[in-house]
């Protein structure tokens, strides 16, 4: 690997955008051979990015800039009497007093990205409306992100792993050891009123904050779950192939199983059984990772929250009977249109789309 002072040079002039054609060929190498470079970059990138009132320390580039002119001025500064040499020669005083000055000014970069890390944002990745999004954690561990979803969590390098989600995400979570104690590092997911925690497992989640409910499926391992603030009873573990649907406002303990659902409810663990003969890629709950929305007994207003992440568009009722209509099926690579037009032979109902606003009632 590059010495820490090739890296800081690189990043340094990426930053301050000095670099060449090369320096960015080789930045970008290098990033691809070493991912967690790539976060320590972008971290550095935020900082570079931020307002400094007026008050405060001067803006990066600023900063930057006087050192170069002040290492280049003392170069310069060669005859008797302080007379500066010849103009001709300042792109090569300035370049020298970039190389000399890059591993200050990238330590100065990290020292202030430390002293205001905990003022950033914290490390955020987000799936808008109509897309969706993978990602590989610090951990090596995989996220899939369902559209209108977002998980932040912060540094790894403590004995804990946490990732707070608000919408859905798949996870594929790695196996981590600590150096210092030789323990497994434990991953706890904070999803709404909920808590799971894992040592290395497949699991979704679903917890979007404008729906009643939050769901935690489990394809392999082990996951305990807590509710936050819940000391009248143990946590809650899944095994694979079982699901558990909760209150997304931890006011109610028990568990809601969803009425379409035929799996069996096994009401001395509160969990709910799924089939375990069918394929992952086929399963209603991790079908949006193989990029298809599947439904099973959604009512028309259950049905409407999920066609609004998947295609972002706005749907509006314009009277309560289409709210209950209920629908069975899946979804895959149709357009907004396709898709109403095949759910309206379905079940009938009048749908007018406008751009992306979709405006639904019944057929009286």
């Amino acid at each position: 690997m590059e010495t820490p002072e090739r890296i800081w040079f690189l990043l340094s002039r990426s930053l301050s955008g000095d670099a060449t054609e090369q320096d960015k060929e080789e930045l970008n190498i290098l990033l691809q051979q070493h991912p967690e470079l790539m976060q320590q970059y972008e971290m550095l990138h935020q900082l570079w990015s931020v307002n400094t009132p007026v008050h405060e320390e001067p803006a990066a580039e600023d900063k930057v800039s006087r050192i170069l002119q002040l290492a280049a001025a003392e170069t310069a500064v060669k005859q008797e009497g302080g007379q500066v040499i010849r103009i001709g020669k300042w792109r090569k005083i300035y370049w020298a007093a970039a190389i000399v000055t890059a591993i200050g000014v990238g330590t100065w970069l990290f020292a202030a990205w430390k002293k205001k890390q905990n003022t950033l944002a914290a490390n955020e990745v987000v799936a808008p409306k109509g897309s969706k999004t993978r990602t590989i954690l610090p951990d090596g561990s995989t996220v899939w992100l369902n559209a209108g979803s977002r998980i932040v969590y912060a540094s790894f390098n403590g004995p804990v792993r946490e990732v707070t989600l608000e919408g859905e995400a798949y996870f594929d979570v790695v196996h981590v050891t600590s150096a210092a104690t030789q323990q497994r590092k434990p991953f706890i997911v904070h999803a709404g009123s909920i808590d799971i925690k894992v040592l290395g497992t497949a699991f979704n989640v679903k917890s979007y904050p404008e729906e009643k409910t939050i769901e935690t499926t489990l394809i392999r391992g082990l996951v305990q779950i807590t509710r936050k603030g819940d000391k009248s009873g143990g946590p809650v573990y899944l095994h694979p192939n079982e699901k558990i649907v909760l209150p997304a406002n931890g006011a109610d303990a028990g568990i809601v199983k969803n009425p379409a659902s035929t799996a069996s409810f096994q009401t001395n663990q509160q969990i709910i059984r799924i089939d375990s003969t069918v394929k992952e890629n086929e399963h209603p709950e991790t079908a949006w990772v193989f990029n298809r929305l599947e439904f099973r007994g959604d009512n028309f207003e259950q049905l409407a929250l999920k066609l609004e992440r998947w295609y972002n568009i706005r749907v509006y009722f314009e009277d309560d009977a289409a709210r209950h209509l209920v629908f069975n099926g899946s979804l895959q690579n149709e357009t907004v249109e396709q898709a109403f037009m095949a759910l309206k032979e379905a079940v009938p109902f009048e749908v007018s789309i406008n751009n992306n606003e979709v405006f639904i009632k019944s057929i009286k």
